[in-house]
């Protein structure tokens, strides 16, 4: 059953709050009250949590928000992050070679690189994985778990795909810092201007997402191939003349999502069938139960560096800055076996396959040479 907290009245409505989770997940009581505090919003009609939910900067991580008015801060700077899925195909996947072949995705491409128009006229930053919990995997499919679901999508086990999580890197920072330098947290004025570039953003970390599949694909010696899924999870839609935003919940109507877990951990790809108590969405990942200061602190006091490069799965991590290692920690996550489990008591999603990373990029290793230069 989902917990619901007490309704919120807001301005000539009746705004809820509804939580999809069990009483065995980790649901920080900050989140929940970041919840109410969006609820009670002018316009706000209902807000759903879900089983990632952890608190952000202003407004909860891992919900969906539905409002007769538009708040660009509730989707946030990363406007049009999300998880895409590519099949790739190596002949022998050893983790140890990959990793070293892997190219650097901190460094980007050229305008003349990139076929078609770029959203926005926005070059920088092209082809980039970006900081934070972005990163691209090679991954291996493990368990099938509805065979017929897999099939279409053609994927059996055993299979590599690149999961490629990332957004629009400095465009969607720069919509929403004209905005909040205006009118702060407060609603758009002009909501068609703001989805305008709204759009643009979310094309862009599509694109963005690709760019770096190939990218890593050719450096790996495979073919480049389409994407099987590729969802954003921070975003507005327009629906029955109503604004739904989400950040940190991927779109859950009939879709199929990667529900990221850890580079530690199983990663679940979910045929998504989520209704209106749930805002139409689904869980992006395992959501954080720390914050990056405390798993910081914890990390340096169990783990050294060179542990956190080679996972409890056997997989290895490249990643040049040491500080991300410790704040990226698997342990600095919720159970990503957990959110899946909740999304399938509240019916909102059916397990198709499961993933288990090989090798998982967040930053390049750097030389001295690169450091001495102030190379990123």
């Amino acid at each position: 059953m989902a917990v619901r907290p007490d309704p919120v009245q807001g301005e000539r409505f009746l705004s809820t709050v509804t939580v999809l989770a069990s009483p065995a997940s980790w649901i920080e009581s900050d989140a929940v009250a970041q919840c109410h505090q969006v609820a009670a919003l002018d316009g706000m009609r209902h807000v759903a949590g879900m089983p990632d939910l952890h608190p952000g900067k202003g407004a909860p991580i891992g919900a969906a928000m539905l409002s007769a008015v538009l708040y660009p801060f509730l989707v946030g700077s990363d406007i049009g992050c999300g998880i895409a899925v590519f099949p790739i195909k190596l002949k022998r996947p050893v983790p140890e070679r990959l990793a070293a072949r892997f190219p650097d995705l901190d460094r980007p491409l050229e305008p003349a690189d990139v076929d078609g128009d770029i959203p926005a006229g926005h070059v920088e930053s092209l082809g980039t994985v970006g900081r934070g919990n972005h990163f691209v995997e090679l991954a291996r499919i493990d368990a099938v778990l509805d065979p017929g679901h897999a099939a279409r999508l053609g994927l059996a086990g055993g299979d590599l795909v690149l999961i490629v999580h990332s957004g629009s890197r400095g465009l969607g920072e720069r919509i929403l810092r004209a905005h909040t330098e205006a009118h702060g947290a407060g609603p758009a004025p002009d909501p068609a201007a703001y989805l305008a570039a709204h759009d643009a953003a979310v094309a862009w970390g599509s694109l963005n997402r690709r760019l770096m599949a190939d990218r890593v694909a050719r450096a790996l010696g495979a073919r480049p191939a389409e994407p099987i899924v590729d969802e954003c999870h921070n975003l507005v839609e327009v629906r029955d003349g109503l604004y739904l935003h989400r950040k940190g919940a991927a779109r859950g109507d009939g879709r199929d999502v990667l529900v990221a877990g850890t580079r530690g951990t199983h990663s679940y790809l979910v045929a998504a069938h989520a209704g209106p108590d749930a805002g139409f969405s689904v869980a992006h990942g395992a959501g954080r139960k720390m914050s990056r200061a405390d798993a910081l602190k914890r990390g340096r006091a169990k783990h050294t560096v060179e542990e956190l490069r080679r996972t409890p799965v056997g997989s290895l991590v490249v990643c040049g800055d040491r500080q991300l290692l410790f704040e990226e920690a698997p342990t600095a996550y919720k159970r990503i076996e957990q959110v899946v489990g909740d999304l399938v008591a509240h019916g909102l999603a059916t397990p198709v396959v499961t993933t288990v990373p090989l090798v998982t990029y967040k930053t390049a290793e750097r030389t001295a040479g690169d450091r001495r230069h102030g190379r990123r």
